[in-house]
């Protein structure tokens, strides 16, 4: 589907222009999403695939990174103009549409999707590809179809259009109206809260907020995507937010006058499920309207950095309340000496995702300004979004919109594309792990060293947690709860297998035996997987927030009519 045509062209571009292998389509595009968001946006890259399941493996892929805004182009092949060939290997029939191909699928995730019928549309498909993949407002995943035999067309393209041309990131002021109007509240709060986003991150707007916070002590919570924006230490920094949320953020976000929201989508969880705030007016600054208007707030659709610092000049000398400050701030001291005692307590028995987190950070004094953390899906986004420490904008680096299991080896290898000169720790499940981890070979071959630190808890343990904090019986989870053979669940030794990929690896059971393992990943050159076995049933205590997850109506058991009452009560706090 792609090999002919533009893989000719790669060929021989293939130096100003250099095309990577990935061993898997889905894993490719993570690594190139993540690439992007390591660079803040501002770089990016292009996935190219055949038609049929080359194409359909981008899928989910093109969903993260429509969820999460991140830009990233796929050119999947597509199914031939003249039909002359009709139907050929791999294509998907439609008996009552002629024009649809299994490229249709990419449609709903794509901001921009287009078909290329004859090579001078790109003369306008181009264009538009770049506007959307560059825009802060509308950015996300773009698509090409490119039918196999449009792509080996010649045309005698104008000379401009090759002409380099430096683009230039909008960044909109706000409206005279929308601030005056955001500035009124803010005047008449005394207990507000900052709610940094990754729109924060990607207006390169951290030492706006950072000054702001400084200059009218206001207190600052992070999301998944935000975490970062502030140092970890900054006296004001009160963490983690909403449903993984520490206690500090979430106590003062349950008692803010107003929350000023900057860069963030206001997912269910950051809002807990709309309970955590709702007695709060909020201001929504954000590049997207559309997410500037959520939650029945005051809009003020502006850049990060732009909107901050006019928020701050109209303020002049105006700052939170006295006792709002100083509550702020013994919070954030205490929430900072709560996390070293989490993640360093001594507890018989296995391990869990606090100590393995603990031991990481320990295994490096530099830890907080050099290591990227990548991540995704399961517990581990929860204890690392309360847990990790970082002193550096792009320091943590997880994957929660779409919360993808597969996304996180891939993606480290598009983190450590973009920043080879710091050091990208990938810390994941075993579920995740054995979803995809092809990807460890690439970055072998690439000679982009990963340290890979596996937490084996036999199943996937946050779902498992979950189905019973709703009533069920574990089932289907675990492999413990599993149907099996008589040969039973298999014990995996992912440290043969990820040598196998050509990776160096070991198997540890303890947490100092953790911590020596890192010392000696870390002074390699080479990809380093370290397996743990962990607990599937311990978690982080200190902090949370509910969740809105529905339990069913109707059971014949007393936990689920029991979990289904307290979903009722919860409810009732949850702002509609």
């Amino acid at each position: 589907g792609n090999v002919a045509g533009i893989g000719e062209a790669l060929y021989q571009h293939r130096h100003e222009l250099p095309t990577y292998r990935a061993h898997n389509e889905q894993a490719m595009a993570h690594a190139a999403i993540a690439y992007a968001k390591a660079h803040m946006r501002r770089r990016m890259m292009a996935c190219t695939t055949s038609i049929g399941p080359g194409a359909t493996n981008l899928i989910t892929a093109a969903a993260l990174a429509h969820v999460n805004r991140l830009p990233v182009l796929f050119l999947p092949g597509d199914v031939f103009v003249s039909r002359a060939p009709d139907p050929v290997l791999q294509q998907l029939e439609d008996w009552s549409d002629g024009g649809v191909s299994a490229n249709d699928c990419f449609k709903p995730v794509s901001r921009y999707f287009d078909r290329i019928h004859t090579p001078e549309q790109l003369l306008t498909a181009l264009p538009r590809a770049i506007h959307v993949l560059t825009d802060p407002a509308l950015c996300g995943p773009v698509t090409l179809a490119l039918p196999q035999d449009v792509q080996t067309m010649a045309f005698d393209y104008p000379v401009d259009f090759f002409a380099p041309a430096t683009v230039i990131f909008r960044t909109p002021p706000p409206a005279v109206a929308e601030l005056a109007r955001a500035i009124a509240v803010l005047r008449a709060a005394s207990r507000p809260l900052i709610i940094a986003g990754g729109g924060v991150l990607y207006g390169l707007a951290s030492d706006a907020l950072r000054a702001f916070a400084d200059t009218h002590c206001v207190p600052v919570a992070e999301t998944q995507a935000g975490k970062g924006a502030l140092p970890f230490d900054h006296p004001l920094q009160q963490g983690a937010i909403g449903v993984t949320g520490s206690p500090a953020a979430n106590d003062l976000a349950h008692k803010a006058d107003v929350v000023l929201a900057i860069g963030t989508r206001l997912s269910d969880f950051t809002t807990g499920s709309h309970s955590l705030f709702a007695q709060a007016q909020l201001i929504g600054l954000n590049v997207n309207a559309f997410d500037a208007h959520k939650g029945r707030g005051i809009a003020l659709v502006a850049d990060a950095k732009l909107g901050l610092d006019a928020l701050s000049h109209a303020l002049s000398s105006w700052q939170a309340d006295v006792a709002w400050q100083q509550k702020a701030k013994r919070a954030a001291d205490d929430w900072r000496a709560a996390i070293g005692r989490i993640t360093s307590r001594s507890i018989e028995g296995l391990p869990f995702e606090a100590d393995v987190i603990g031991a990481v950070q320990r295994s490096a004094v530099d830890s907080t300004i050099n290591d990227i953390v990548v991540c995704a899906a399961g517990t581990l986004p929860a204890e690392l979004h309360k847990l990790w420490r970082t002193a550096a904008p792009g320091g943590y680096h997880v994957e929660y919109g779409y919360s993808c299991m597969g996304y996180e080896i891939a993606g480290g290898l598009g983190v450590k594309m973009a920043k080879p000169e710091r050091e990208v720790v990938v810390i994941v499940g075993d579920g995740s792990y054995l979803m995809m981890n092809s990807e460890i070979a690439t970055s072998v071959m690439l000679d982009h060293k990963l340290i890979v630190v596996l937490l084996d808890n036999r199943g996937y343990g946050c779902i498992n947690r979950l189905q019973q904090a709703t009533g069920g019986e574990p089932f289907n989870n675990l492999f413990e709860d599993c149907v099996q053979g008589s040969r039973g669940a298999p014990r995996i030794d992912y440290a043969a297998h990820a040598s196998s990929l050509g990776a160096m690896a070991e198997n540890v059971t303890t947490i100092p035996e953790l911590e020596a393992a890192m010392r000696r990943a870390r002074a390699t050159d080479r990809t380093y997987l370290i397996a743990i076995p962990t607990d599937p049933a311990r978690t982080t205590e200190e902090g949370g927030w509910w969740w809105e997850v529905a339990v069913p109506e109707v059971s014949q058991r007393k936990e689920v009519q029991q979990a289904r009452t307290r979903y009722e009560q919860d409810k009732r706090q949850q702002r509609r």
